[in-house]
């Protein structure tokens, strides 16, 4: 499942018309970017919510993936049970393609119990492709199979999940690109999206009589032909209100994850490298930042600010 291969596949495929790819982002640090996979995580912890990361991916090959992704959410206090709403933003540019996201969220939650909760999410997004071959160095600058200006498309697209969760625990499953849309580029070229499906879910684990935490988590995802599993666990140190973490995660056959970070006063930072054991080689992996910030908006609960959210599991 490397965007290098799909990268090149886009690129030779396109005088045939119809290029199909596993489409989504592979990001490292999953856990602090559940909102790009499951629209039901929107408001269900009843914080605002701000994330955002770029990432750079296969460093050293020509054309490598860049993707910078944006996301806020938070709660909407009104009626009963719990509603939340989201946006998000997602620019990813792989050779002489790029992709523009634009997404909104909504999320309705039921309250299953004094901490526990199940959320059914829906997100609808705006899709815009670029294919632009003005900066590639071709040998032959008539070439039919790049085409000699920018063409653009765009589509609707609409995502969909479910999220179960406690302070301690959850799991999700959700899928995007589930009206799997084709964007024309020009009269004679078209990008089809497949359908993809995650599962995620992790756990927190306090260590008795220690300032430690481990958060073990893992990722599923597949579009029925290809599969893809991550898992990853992180150290906390929880001092004065304060936490570190390091990291690390495991892709069986693809990468290792190294991850470090910290959250301090409702901002948080982290780092990864993922360093792929196969294929392209370790010293081309992929850098990624994730950067966040959380606070508590209801203003009528009783002793706020005093929380424990788990979208940092």
């Amino acid at each position: 499942m490397s965007r290098h291969f799909w990268t090149m596949f886009l690129c030779l495929a396109f005088p045939f018309s119809v290029a199909r790819a596993q489409w989504d982002v592979q990001f490292s640090d999953y856990t602090a970017l559940k909102s790009f996979y499951n629209p039901a995580v929107s408001g269900t912890d009843g914080l605002l919510n701000v994330v955002g990361t770029y990432s750079l991916q296969m460093l050293g090959y020509s054309g490598a993936p860049r993707t910078m992704f944006f996301a806020a959410d938070c709660p909407i206090y009104f009626l009963n049970p719990r509603h939340g709403a989201g946006v998000c933003f997602m620019n990813d540019q792989i050779g002489m393609f790029s992709t523009t996201k634009i997404g909104v969220q909504y999320a309705y939650n039921i309250k299953l119990g004094k901490k526990t909760r199940l959320a059914v999410g829906v997100q609808g997004a705006l899709l815009s492709e670029i294919a632009d071959a003005s900066g590639l160095d071709l040998l032959d600058e008539n070439d039919p199979a790049f085409p000699a200006s920018k063409m653009t498309g765009s589509r609707i697209d609409m995502g969909a999940g479910v999220y179960f969760y406690h302070p301690k625990y959850f799991v999700g499953l959700s899928g995007q690109h589930l009206l799997a849309p084709t964007i024309e580029l020009g009269e004679r070229n078209e990008v089809s999206i497949a359908r993809v499906y995650y599962l995620m879910g992790g756990c927190n684990i306090k260590l008795k009589n220690t300032l430690f935490s481990l958060v073990p988590s893992f990722l599923v995802q597949t579009d029925l032909q290809s599969w893809r599993e991550d898992v990853q666990c992180k150290v906390y140190m929880d001092y004065d209100g304060k936490k570190l973490y390091a990291g690390v995660g495991y892709s069986p056959t693809i990468s290792t994850t190294f991850m470090v970070g910290g959250v301090f006063h409702g901002i948080s930072a982290g780092y990864s490298y993922q360093l792929y054991t196969s294929g392209i080689g370790s010293l081309n992996g992929s850098h990624e930042i994730v950067v966040g910030y959380q606070t508590d908006l209801d203003l009528f609960k009783k002793g706020r600010n005093k929380h424990k959210s788990v979208r940092w599991l």
